[in-house]
């Protein structure tokens, strides 16, 4: 299949690394145009590969995960394997990585190795705890991270217990920050002229803190932050934030964000619109609001209630299902959703490149590839490999 041209085409990245965050960097990547050669273990493969549901044999979430990468197999655990992989990171632009730190230095893939061999190598080291801390060598996963990181004690009603979101979000997180961090790198690599490599050290925690900006400095200032507080936001500016259930018994989520949106709430649910005119008032009275609009949703179905939000300039929207994603207007016209051949499986629909670049879109040109699939492509062409180079690194177990 032919690729479209992506803003990261000519990048090469090289992935050793398993499971969610920091392959997911990789993939997001590959999206862009950028060549992501994913490292596996012969035989065995990524153990993300077995994860979740499969249907005809085939594991699903892996067709997404690994979409549009180059596989091939790799046994670090030899002295011939390692010297390849070394060969592989003097090729790349970028090495990801998330094996524990005392393994990459015994097998020389850290930082301080690599960069004797590529000194403009840019190596994404996602750990548990974070490659400088005591606790560097300890396994990680992502709902620890979550854990650490506030958003858990944050997230869940004030009369029960913390809950994760249900998805993984330290690892997903921790994949775009990771992302983000990549091409922060590179731009300088590319402005400046004594650029000697970078080494990005990114624990699970790092992303999700950073995104809940307030949590440190409230507390720093006011000896306190915000708890649990359900579907509202607490150190939101704004009178109107919660999800209510409609009397067609779907749920809707309302946020009335600026002064003229409460007021016309408060219209909309029979209160006097002078009091909710300075912020002030909308913080005495919000509770009342939030009860009356309440009360108000729940007499009346969700197309109703969408329109008379719409009507006096309030967001709102339906709490969306799958089917509701399939189904929605916006997603389509967008194109939010692709087609895609697998084998096996046939046509399979996936989410489509976010984000959105009109010049250098990139594609979704490949779901994931078979174990080792790529081998010979990048042994050969990418390292420039002799067939019977290849075909004894394979005798020997070592591809």
């Amino acid at each position: 299949m032919t690729k479209k041209s992506g803003a990261l085409e000519g990048l090469k990245v090289v992935e050793f690394a398993h499971v969610i965050a920091g392959p997911l960097s990789g993939t997001l990547m590959a999206d862009l145009g950028a060549t992501v050669v994913h490292v596996e273990d012969p035989g065995i493969g990524d153990p993300q590969r077995t994860a979740g549901p499969a249907k005809d044999g085939v594991h699903l979430w892996w067709q997404m995960a690994a979409r549009n990468k180059r596989s091939i197999t790799l046994n670090l655990r030899s002295d011939e394997g390692r010297a390849l992989a070394k060969e592989l990171a003097a090729w790349a632009d970028v090495v990801i990585t998330n094996f524990r730190v005392e393994t990459l230095e015994k097998w020389g893939l850290d930082f301080a190795s690599l960069n004797k061999i590529n000194s403009k190598v840019i190596v994404l080291q996602v750990t548990g705890f974070g490659a400088t801390s005591s606790r560097r060598n300890e396994p990680g996963f992502g709902k620890v991270g979550e854990a650490m990181s506030g958003v858990v004690h944050l997230t869940g009603f004030p009369d029960g217990p913390p809950v994760h979101t249900g998805f993984s979000h330290g690892d997903s997180v921790t994949g775009l920050m990771g992302a983000y961090a990549v091409q922060a790198a590179l731009y300088r690599k590319h402005t400046d002229p004594d650029f000697k490599g970078e080494w990005i050290d990114l624990s699970l925690y790092d992303g999700l803190f950073r995104l809940i900006e307030w949590q440190v400095i409230f507390h720093d200032q006011l000896g306190t932050a915000p708890e649990r507080m359900g579907n509202k936001l607490a150190a939101a500016p704004a009178a109107v934030i919660n999800m209510y259930q409609t009397g067609d018994k779907r749920w809707l989520t309302v946020t009335s964000g600026t002064p003229r949106a409460v007021s016309n709430t408060a219209k909309l649910v029979g209160e006097p619109a002078e009091d909710y005119v300075t912020r002030a008032d909308q913080a005495k009275n919000s509770e009342r609001l939030d009860k009356l609009l309440g009360e108000w949703i729940a007499k009346r179905g969700i197309d109703a209630c969408m329109a008379a939000m719409k009507e006096i300039g309030v967001v709102a929207s339906p709490i969306y299902s799958m089917e509701d994603i399939l189904e929605d207007e916006t997603f389509r016209e967008r194109e939010s959703i692709i087609e895609l051949e697998v084998p096996k499986l046939g046509k399979v629909r996936m989410q489509n490149v976010v984000p959105k670049l009109a010049n250098h879109t990139g594609e979704v040109w490949r779901a994931a590839p078979e174990l080792g699939m790529d081998t010979d492509l990048v042994y050969k062409e990418f390292l420039g490999k002799t067939d019977d180079e290849v075909a004894a690194l394979r005798v020997g177990g070592h591809i």
